[in-house]
């Protein structure tokens, strides 16, 4: 394969890396979910082991907590090492500089992540615990998008749309995703020294970032099959997508709450009011987890729908550009840029 035509080994890779990433963010939650963070007490190796030296009977065999923390330190290094080999397939067949700097900046978030882990451990600090719970969707985003700047539609897609109120809808959605990961990686370090009142702010604003995620995607629904948009069939698929998280993710939401809290109408209803929960059984877990995994979802659709609309309004703006530079130089009587066949 030539260097400057699109390259598959570099679209294989990114999207083995994404692949990789989304599993990670999975089992970290059930790390969360289940406080198995300090199962293991050292890093970076398990127990005075080797990493991949710990014997699997143990691990796999023993109990839940030490399943899940040393599975996801084992994912998150076999996860480093694809991110590794990921650079040097950029290096070798990428012919855009800016797209291999890329990948280096994903394989410089992916270790500081994996650091971040360890210090969570070494520290025992809940604080480290929870900008670690950010970062990891906010990584998943970051190899998501070498995936997006790597496919089909990044090299096909037309120069013709005027972007108008989609572009801030994509925007916005980017914006108040990433705000309301903070705010539910918040709840779910939320310290038992917190006063109630806190705590309300933090549920109530979470569900008013809810509404308002809710509100522009079906505004974004609405607007992509305007007359305008019509064209642009590949803008549907990231928006469709944002539809669906949307119902599963209410869902989940809801699911999650009852899971943590119980109902909240046992007065109202004598069967809800002798419905308890004895604990995080399996189910719950899942259900908690699902809601955290399907946040980061929302995050990657938002991203993937705004990288369609502003790869199409930079590539109009260029050819808009190139066009007035070559008629200002007709005027003047000058060869222009344009006329180089740059566009």
């Amino acid at each position: 394969m030539e260097r400057g035509d699109r390259s598959l080994a570099v679209y294989r890779w990114s999207l083995l890396v994404a692949l990789l990433t989304f599993p990670l963010i999975w089992l970290g939650g059930l790390v969360t979910t289940h406080d198995a963070g300090m199962a293991v007490p050292d890093w970076p190796g398990t127990f005075g082991y080797n990493l991949f030296l710990y014997p699997w009977s143990a691990w796999l065999y023993g109990p839940f907590d030490l399943l899940v923390e040393h599975g996801h330190r084992q994912l998150a290094a076999i996860l480093g090492f694809f991110a590794i080999l990921l650079v040097w397939v950029c290096h070798r067949y990428e012919a855009r500089a800016w797209v291999r700097r890329c990948s280096w900046l994903l394989l410089l978030a992916i270790i500081s992540q994996g650091i971040l882990g360890g210090i969570r451990v070494l520290l025992d600090a809940r604080i480290v615990a929870l900008i670690h719970g950010i970062c990891g969707p906010l990584v998943f985003a970051g190899a998501s998008w070498m995936v997006m700047i790597n496919s089909v539609d990044w090299y096909s897609a037309s120069r013709e749309l005027r972007p108008g109120g989609l572009r801030w809808v994509a925007r916005g959605l980017l914006l108040l995703t990433i705000a309301q990961l903070a705010l539910g990686a918040h709840l779910r370090h939320a310290l038992p020294t917190w006063k109630p009142s806190l705590f309300t702010a933090f549920v109530h604003t979470h569900l008013l970032l809810a509404f308002l995620i809710t509100f522009l995607v079906f505004a974004g629904l609405f607007i992509v099959y305007r007359r305008l948009y019509r064209p642009h069939e590949a803008l549907r698929s990231p928006i469709w997508c944002l539809v669906c998280l949307v119902f599963v993710q209410v869902t989940l939401g809801l699911g999650t709450w009852v899971a943590n809290y119980g109902l909240p109408w046992q007065e109202v209803n004598e069967f809800l009011a002798n419905y308890t929960i004895a604990g995080r059984g399996f189910w719950e877990s899942m259900i908690i987890n699902g809601h955290q995994a399907t946040g980061s979802l929302l995050i990657v659709c938002s991203l993937w729908l705004l990288c369609r609309v502003e790869r199409r309004s930079l590539a109009d703006r260029f050819v808009r550009r190139a066009s007035s530079l070559e008629l200002s130089d007709a005027r003047t009587g000058q060869p222009g840029i344009a006329g180089t066949g740059s566009s």
